[in-house]
Parts: C-alpha cells; sequence; structure tokens
C-alpha cells in the first residue's frame, strides 16, 4: 500500500517537474531576446507562448530569429562598419575642400588673390 502512494506521488512530482520544464523551455528565446536588446522581443515573447499550443515545433525557429540579432552588429548582413569608415573618410575631403574654398574665398575678398580666368561661353550655356 505504501508503495502504491509512493508510486503516485513520484508520477505526481514527475508530472509537474514536465510541465513547469516546458513552460520554461518555451521562455529561452525571449530572453535571449531581451539580453541582446533585440528590437522584436515582444514579438518573440507572444510566439514563445503559440509554441506551447504547437508543441513547442516552431521553438527551434523562435530560437534562431532570436539569436540572429545582436546589438553591436545588428542583424549581420552587412558590413556597416566598413561603410561608416568610408564615409568618415569621404566627410573628412569635403570638410578640406572647404576650408580651401574658405581660404580661397577670404583671399579673393581682400583682392590679394589673381583673378580668376573668365568663363568661358561653353560653360556658361550649360548652366
Amino acid at each position: 500500500m505504501f508503495l502504491d502512494y509512493f508510486a503516485l506521488g513520484i508520477l505526481f512530482f514527475v508530472a509537474i517537474f514536465i510541465f513547469y520544464g516546458i513552460i520554461a523551455i518555451h521562455d529561452i528565446p525571449y530572453e535571449i531576446a531581451k539580453k541582446r536588446n533585440h528590437p522584436q522581443q515582444d514579438a518573440l515573447h507572444i510566439a514563445g507562448w503559440v509554441s506551447l499550443f504547437t508543441l513547442h515545433a516552431i521553438w527551434p525557429f523562435l530560437w534562431i530569429w532570436a539569436t540572429l540579432y545582436r546589438e553591436d552588429r545588428g542583424w549581420g548582413f552587412s558590413d556597416s562598419r566598413k561603410r561608416e569608415l568610408i564615409l568618415e573618410g569621404e566627410v573628412k575631403e569635403l570638410m578640406n575642400d572647404v576650408a580651401l574654398l574658405t581660404d580661397r574665398l577670404s583671399l579673393l575678398e581682400q583682392g590679394s588673390a589673381v583673378t580668376p580666368p573668365p568663363v568661358s561661353d561653353e560653360h556658361s550655356q550649360e548652366v
């Protein structure tokens, strides 16, 4: 008689343990998304709850979706750092050009610069 109640207690314990284990597992993609500051973490959280009704069939896809995004590199499909460096170089060149043009303009305003060559008719017609 004691073994019957002991076995029943173990069955209840295992059932409750499995139930709470499944509940905890479904939230792992949301926790990953929250840690990575994922822009769609609310959608991942809701999809995790939906995965309970699909017996976690979509859970691996949620895990992949959560791990694709990282705050330091975004989605990882483009090299934004390289693009930023190129733009930084172009901005430096433009700033140098503006500084040279500003110096040249100040010299022209002072009258110490040689007069620029006259504009030909070809250039004036194009504008």
